[in-house]
């Protein structure tokens, strides 16, 4: 079954189509990931089916319900974090979680979901004091009251430190576990690599390319690459021998040899040891759902 379906969904602000002909379905029990750079409509997409934005044309429909004419229902039934989001300073935890509890026709006991979060301590402290991590969690914890059926996180982990950020990780996967639906959005794409079910690359308010992380990974047909750094400069001949070997380049005292030779990097160490060269950080990369990411929206900044 189908937890979320947009047809056509299109988004206008003045002259900008901020969303332009979007569609997709999201599977019950999935996480979905949304990704794309500053702009590119993933936040007026969300917000569409939230609800809290009208599209200008085309259909939304969430757990079977319109966005709009049904939008008490609806979030009876799904919990939001907002990509910004602030709450009174001398508001504590618990006096905010017992207020969103009461929203709600049905709200889970707020102590477990605390708990969970590591806020278990923080009950009693004001939303002042809270750090950005816990003020984060605690924001996670208010969409997770009602006991939705869809999660929808937008941009859920910026600004948050790396141990942070693999909390949050754990927390979606026993979501999904759980059996809810997880929407997300994200700037991370290792994030979205390790998260998600499909993945939604967006660019100037379209859908650029949907399918599973490995699937899109796949498709580009990326080579591998075997990298280490060198003292100075080296003769790359050797290198741009090896069988298999697409080119090798040197900026600096770093060094990339790209291929797809299986045994690429046994290759590269016996060059090494035959040239006498002496190295330091070897190490391989993969093709990744960056360089997914990279190739389909380009590497110029946006605002």
């Amino acid at each position: 079954m189908n937890a979320i379906v947009l047809d056509s969904l299109r988004k206008r602000y003045g002259d900008l189509w901020a969303v332009d002909g979007v569609s997709f379905e999201v599977r019950s029990g999935e996480i979905f990931g949304m990704v794309g750079p500053n702009g590119a409509g993933k936040t007026t997409t969300i917000e569409c089916l939230e609800g809290l934005r009208r599209a200008t044309e085309g259909r939304a429909s969430v757990l079977g319900l319109d966005p709009q004419r049904q939008g008490y229902e609806l979030r009876e039934r799904i919990g939001v974090q907002l990509q910004q989001s602030s709450l009174p300073d001398r508001l504590k935890v618990r006096e905010v979680l017992d207020l969103f509890a009461a929203f709600y026709r049905r709200s889970v006991d707020w102590r477990p979901v605390l708990d969970e979060l590591g806020l278990g301590e923080k009950a009693g402290a004001p939303f002042a004091k809270l750090s950005g991590g816990q003020k984060q969690r605690l924001l996670i914890a208010l969409a997770l009251i009602n006991d939705p059926e869809i999660v929808f996180l937008d941009e859920l982990t910026t600004g948050l430190d790396p141990q942070a950020r693999r909390a949050m990780w754990d927390l979606v996967k026993r979501m999904r576990e759980r059996g809810k639906t997880v929407f997300l959005t994200t700037h991370y794409m290792e994030e979205a690599e390790q998260l998600c079910h499909r993945v939604a690359i967006m660019d100037h308010g379209k859908i650029v390319a949907l399918d599973t992380p490995q699937n899109l990974i796949a498709s580009l047909d990326a080579e591998n690459r075997v990298v280490f750094a060198v003292d100075g400069p080296i003769d790359l001949g050797p290198f741009r021998t090896i069988p298999g070997v697409s080119r090798a380049e040197q900026t600096g005292s770093r060094v990339i040899v790209f291929g797809r030779e299986d045994e690429l990097v046994v290759r590269v160490v016996m060059a090494l040891a035959s040239a006498k060269i002496r190295f330091r950080d070897l190490r391989t990369e993969q093709p990744s759902l960056e360089d997914v990411f990279l190739a389909l929206t380009g590497k110029e900044m946006r605002d």
